[in-house]
């Protein structure tokens, strides 16, 4: 017997228990691509940066792509702790760790190919693109730890275990941090160095995620393989995580077009966008902290069958969710200069990167709806509407850049603004009739 473990109110404080450690984790994921561009930038090549900051894209959106593999084993984590079935929470795991080491194993095999694809979409100079052929090469075979991390992410935030998370995060990036600075820094490896520094921080933050998972587990009967590879199950998550890579797929797109659009408008804007972009990625993972505890606290309630908690955990993420958009919004606006001077040495790239930053500040004020809902969404598996509403908010993109172009790099900085705005709109819409059609009245 299994006995359902949801509380029947969501309060403020279980609300921050797990977005607060979650933040402050998904704050660091971006941090190995920052602190690669940072050290990079240091040397004051434009060419050098530019070279990093595309190959970092490029991971950043790779390994997003296969992000279901963190959302899916929050929400089925989360509903099995609400349903009180903790065998099958090590299951998800497991079942995760294999998904991981398969997608993880093709993207090496495949990493020729993929190179030469993407940095020729990404439309960069010849030196550019060189540079970034040097550090993808490397950093691609960190790929099934970097996904074996997401999976485990998953799996401590499913639980409320966030402060778990975000240790394994910290140490992540503090051991990638010292690694670029010997590397690069000291020992001159130059791109080289900042790849190789990624691979060891990930494999070092698997091994710690491995042993915490063993240690959770102590004492706990082993997992028989008909409960590992139960059919049903499998044939929901497999569901689940297509929707939910076409949805990725279509956020993706619009992110590598905005970046291949700033390759084309030259090396410095590239490398200014690419500044303004490690902004962006800052405030998006800090306000998925929000959304990872509406992932939790909604999959959990869902697995309950609890409507009052669900509705709950909905209006507590949004209301705090414009509280710490105000409050990024108004970092941006006062240090956004300074940290622009100490994430590049270019005097132009500096420049440049100035005339866009009101654009970032904007950024997360509009971007509320669309973290917050994307949590109760994956929360609540609703992934084929979360899929359906990611590609409507696609077209109006390309639509609105299509109507800016005219102006510019502000004009498709403007285009990005609009994308963040109908991604949450169309969220809210949809969100009653979906709580309706799996609760009921």
């Amino acid at each position: 017997m299994h006995s359902p473990a949801a509380p029947s109110k969501v309060t403020t404080a279980q609300v921050f228990a797990i977005a607060g450690p979650a933040m402050i984790a998904n704050l660091t994921t971006p941090l190995i691509g920052i602190v690669s561009t940072t050290a990079i930038g240091r040397l004051g090549d434009a060419t050098l940066l530019g070279g990093v900051a595309v190959a970092s894209v490029l991971f950043d959106c790779l390994f997003w792509l296969f992000g279901f593999l963190r959302m899916s084993t929050v929400a089925f984590t989360a509903q099995a702790l609400g349903a009180g079935d903790t065998q099958e929470l090590r299951a998800i795991l497991l079942r995760g760790f294999i998904a991981a080491a398969l997608v993880g194993a093709a993207l090496i095999l495949l990493q020729i190919p993929l190179a030469s694809l993407l940095l020729e979409a990404m439309g960069g100079s010849e030196g550019v693109t060189r540079a970034a052929k040097t550090y993808f090469t490397i950093r691609i075979w960190s790929a099934p730890l970097a996904l074996g991390n997401y999976v485990m992410l998953g799996w401590l935030i499913g639980q409320a275990r966030a402060k778990l998370a975000l240790g394994t995060q910290i140490t992540i990036n503090l051991i990638n941090a010292a690694a670029t600075a010997l590397l690069v820094l000291v020992l001159d490896f130059g791109i080289a160095g900042a790849a190789i520094a990624a691979v060891i921080a990930e494999a070092a933050g698997l091994l710690l995620g491995i042993m915490i998972a063993r240690r959770l587990s102590h004492g706990q009967q082993a997992i028989s393989r008909a409960t590992l590879f139960d059919r049903t199950k499998l044939m929901r998550l497999l569901a689940v995580n297509r929707d939910i890579l076409i949805r990725t797929a279509a956020l993706i797109a619009a992110f590598l077009f905005f970046t291949a659009q700033g390759a084309r408008a030259g090396d410095l804007t590239l490398a200014a966008n690419a500044v303004l972009n490690n902004f962006l990625m800052i405030s998006a993972f800090f306000l998925d902290g929000l959304a990872n505890a509406a992932e939790q606290l909604c999959g959990r309630a869902y697995g309950a069958r609890d409507r009052g908690g669900f509705a709950g955990a909905v209006k507590l993420v949004v209301i705090w969710g414009f509280g710490f958009a105000l409050a990024v919004a108004a970092v941006f606006a006062m240090f956004g200069p300074s940290l622009i001077d100490i994430m590049t040495a270019s005097a132009d790239v500096r420049r440049i990167a100035r005339d866009y930053l009101p654009f970032v500040i904007f950024a997360p004020l509009l971007g509320v709806f669309a973290f917050a809902f994307d949590g109760v969404y994956i929360g609540a598996t609703w992934a084929r509407d979360m899929r359906n509403l990611m590609l409507l908010s696609l077209a109006i993109f390309l639509g609105a850049w299509l109507a800016l172009r005219s102006f510019g790099n502000a004009g498709l900085w403007g285009a990005l603004l609009v994308h963040y705005a109908a991604r949450g709109g169309l969220e809210a819409l949809r969100y009653p009739a979906l709580l309706k059609k799996s609760f009921g009245e």
